[in-house]
């Protein structure tokens, strides 16, 4: 019996990374229909990556000196 069965009888899709709908015809898959849009940015995350930045440069300024 071939592998492309489970034991349950069904197909197994573990395999496959795309669905037919998703290529053409010569096996290219196309671009996203949905575009990946900015969300707003919250002030908690923005201090984090403040201090980040900050933090990392405290470190190569104390390295060089």
């Amino acid at each position: 019996m071939s592998d492309e069965f489970g034991d349950d009888g069904e197909a197994d899709d573990e395999g496959w990374r795309f669905a037919l709908d998703d290529v053409d015809e010569d096996g290219i898959v196309g671009p996203e229909t949905d575009p990946i849009e900015p969300e707003h940015v919250s002030v908690e995350n923005a201090l984090f990556v403040t201090v980040g930045v900050l933090g990392t440069l405290l470190v190569f300024v104390a390295a060089t000196l």
